[in-house]
Parts: C-alpha cells; sequence; structure tokens
C-alpha cells in the first residue's frame, strides 16, 4: 500500500492557462491503447482500437457517427464500445463515454482492456477516485501492464498524490525500461510541483528513445520553454511540427509565461 505524502508546492491547476497546458500534457501521457504501433507488446492490444489523442475534432465527430452506429447495432460487441466510447471522449462527450463502457462492463465484467477504458473515461470526467478504484480492479498484481500503472499514475498525479504517482511509474519502468510514455508521464509529473530541471533531464530520455511519439518531445518543448529558453523550445517543437506552429506555439508560451501570476507560481513551486 503506498502511503499519503505531504506534496510538495505545486503550481496550482486553477492558474488558468499553465493548467490547460499541464493537465492535458499529462492526460495525454496516460493513455493504455496500444495503436501506437508494434513496439508494444503488452495485454491491452485490442484489435482496430482508436486513440483519442490521435483524433481531430472532424475525425472524432466522423468516429462518433461510425462507431455510434455499429454499437447501436450490437451494444455487446466490444470493439465498438471501446472505439464508440473513444471516439466521445476525443469529441469532448466524456460523460457518454462513461455510460457506454459501464453498460459494456455490464457483458465484459472482467475484460482489462474495458475496465482500463472505462478508467480513462472517468479519469476524463473528474471522477478519480472511481477511475483509481477501476484502473487497479484491471491490474493483476501477478502479472501487472506497464500500460495500467502509467494510467494509475496519472490519476494520482491528477488527485495531486504526486509522490504515489512517481512511485508507480518507476514500478512501470521495472517492467519496461525506458518506455518513452512512462517517462512522459514521469517527467509531467515533476512539471506539476515545479522540479523543471528534473522534468527536463527525464523527458530528454524518454524523447531520445527512436519509439517516442511527438507527445514527448512536445512536453520537453514545453518544460524548455517554461524555463525561459524559448529558442531551444522552438527548435525542438519543429522537429514534429512545421516553422510556422512551432513559432506560434512559443510566442503563445511567451504570452502566458509574462503574466504575473504565472510566473509568481513558478518561482514558488521551484
Amino acid at each position: 500500500m503506498l502511503t499519503r505524502r505531504t506534496p510538495k508546492p505545486t503550481i496550482r491547476r486553477s492558474s488558468g492557462v499553465m493548467a490547460g497546458l499541464l493537465a492535458a500534457s499529462l492526460l495525454a501521457g496516460c493513455q493504455t491503447d496500444s495503436s501506437d504501433g508494434p513496439r508494444h507488446t503488452g495485454s491491452i492490444n485490442p484489435s482496430g482500437s482508436l486513440r483519442s489523442s490521435d483524433l481531430s475534432r472532424p475525425q472524432a465527430l466522423q468516429a462518433v457517427q461510425q462507431w455510434g452506429a455499429a454499437y447501436s447495432r450490437d451494444e455487446r460487441n466490444k470493439v465498438a464500445a471501446l472505439n464508440y466510447a473513444t471516439a466521445l471522449r476525443a469529441a469532448g462527450q466524456t460523460s457518454q463515454a462513461v455510460a457506454v463502457l459501464r453498460k459494456s462492463l455490464i457483458y465484459n465484467p472482467k475484460d482489462r482492456e474495458v475496465l482500463a477504458a472505462f478508467g480513462k473515461a472517468l479519469a476524463d470526467n473528474g471522477e478519480f477516485e472511481e477511475a483509481l478504484a477501476t484502473v487497479r480492479r484491471a491490474q493483476h498484481r501477478d502479472n501487472p501492464d506497464w500500460r495500467l500503472l502509467a494510467t494509475e499514475g496519472g490519476i494520482l498525479d491528477s488527485m495531486g498524490e504526486n509522490e504515489d504517482a512517481r512511485a508507480v511509474y518507476r514500478q512501470a519502468l521495472v517492467l519496461a525500461p525506458g518506455e518513452p510514455q512512462i517517462l512522459n508521464n514521469l517527467g509531467m509529473s515533476y512539471t506539476l510541483t515545479g522540479d523543471l530541471a528534473e522534468a527536463e533531464k527525464v523527458l530528454r530520455e524518454g524523447a531520445q528513445n527512436p519509439a517516442a511519439s511527438a507527445k514527448v518531445r512536445q512536453n520537453l518543448a514545453l518544460v524548455v520553454g517554461l524555463q525561459g529558453r524559448f529558442q531551444e523550445a522552438q527548435e525542438i517543437a519543429t522537429r514534429d511540427l512545421s516553422p510556422e506552429q512551432a513559432k506560434a506555439n512559443v510566442a503563445y508560451l511567451k504570452a502566458m509565461m509574462s503574466q504575473r501570476d504565472t510566473w509568481s507560481e513558478l518561482k514558488k513551486a521551484g
């Protein structure tokens, strides 16, 4: 059992744009879907699965229509339920995604894929206590899945239990050493508590892995930018974005960081 610790001062989630950037990065980092490619070898690997972070708004709306129709034809179809819920989450309909997956659990009460998806949807909907219980229920303690651990850590971070979250990430790294997805979550955990130097170190390790996604590099760019190294942040971002997009992102970050409250929060946390 993980013990509760007194957390360090945190960058307040209520501080506007800062909150949105960090929360979005953290939730994006706790995906358990395995559609990133063949490098994922864990047990959660639904055939033909969608990933909410990969869907643009128009794609999400189209997927809602497509998979909603498939789900209506057969609510017992696990793949239809999972993909419909994923599309709903991407479209911002988190409460409906929770309802779809809650019903799917009636037909698949012990299915790890459904339990994991349900936990993520609950976390998206702000129902962290039930999300945590659900993800832990999906886990097999004698044969743990590192993706579920990564999700558990993300939920704990969202609850402000940052030290406990990091203990879970380290357990996941024992199972999947150097896995960029876990390092991404760990790096963003340090960012949430203002430990920007440690966050940068961890995210750089993740970004150096050839299997790292753009998400890891963009979070590294964010952390570098939060330390005021805007040119370096733009260079990192340009690897995955057009020069114009990278420049616009850095300009947005500069504007955010020019706000007095944001700087005071960072100084207090750091």
